[in-house]
């Protein structure tokens, strides 16, 4: 499996103005109990995008991280707010084998990062780790993109969100494109993100990253959570909690031990 592995620098100002993750924390802490504290674990925390305003409102959160310099900049920003360890723990982890020997009131992966595990054994073995620290009682939250059958249905796309980030960390401003190669025999797509800006002496530079991922539809998901021992409790389109339709960009699912 072709895990993704970030430009870790670019990650947060690469991202900060997409719409979608504006509004999926929120949507997230608004389905809490209220004035209840909970413990929390978010699998593939990345920086800490979701883990620090977690713990800021109160909850005491564990966050696990395979890539170390995402978690490093994760720790970073923890400490630059405040936050100590007690309220939010970053580990470094593999999300398919790691043991905490703790369970949580709530388990947690956002942004499309379960479309990572791109196999059934893969997806097994995740969602066996997620029961393993699941609390009886407890909820997963999943949060995955609704598939687009017309987007799908095209073998390639190249040159998709174009768009310009500057990078404080590197002071460097960076222009990306975004190539996917896609097998739908196999709900398989490799999303290539490229990268180019110039250095101090004008001169042009380029990387690249990549991830394979995989595609789910509502009745699939239905099925895999059921066959690992899930049950849906509530199943959202959008982050206005609007149900799945036809037309819906996400797939959202709080889903209960069965």
């Amino acid at each position: 499996m072709n895990r993704y592995r970030a430009v870790a620098e670019y990650y947060d100002p690469e991202h900060e103005r997409m719409e979608m993750l504006r509004h999926d924390v929120p949507f997230f802490l608004d389905s809490l109990p209220k004035r209840k504290r909970l413990s929390i674990l978010e699998l593939c925390s990345g920086t800490g995008r979701a883990t620090i305003p977690m713990a800021q409102a109160g909850h005491r959160v564990v966050g696990v991280e395979r890539d170390p310099a995402m978690l490093a900049i994760a720790v970073r920003k923890r400490d630059a707010v405040g936050l100590k360890e007690r309220e939010l723990k970053l580990l470094r982890g593999d999300v398919l084998t790691m043991n905490l020997r703790q369970k949580f009131d709530r388990v947690c992966i956002f942004f499309n990062t379960m479309l990572a595990f791109t196999t059934i054994e893969q997806q097994d073995r995740f969602l066996a780790n997620v029961r393993r620290h699941l609390k009886p009682r407890g909820l997963f939250w999943l949060d995955i993109f609704h598939p687009d059958h017309s987007l799908l249905a095209e073998r390639e796309s190249r040159k998709m969100e174009t768009s310009s980030f500057y990078v404080p960390a590197l002071d460097r401003t960076v222009v990306r494109h975004v190539d996917v190669l896609r097998d739908m025999s196999r709900q398989w797509m490799r999303v290539t993100f490229h990268y180019k800006w110039f250095d101090r002496r004008g001169l042009e530079r380029r990387e690249s990253a990549a991830v394979e991922m995989t595609a789910i539809f509502p009745r699939e998901l239905q099925l895999l959570l059921e066959r690992t021992g899930f049950r849906i409790d509530r199943l959202c389109g959008n982050y206005n909690a609007s149900p799945l339709r036809s037309e819906s960009p996400r797939m959202i699912a709080s889903c209960r031990l069965a």
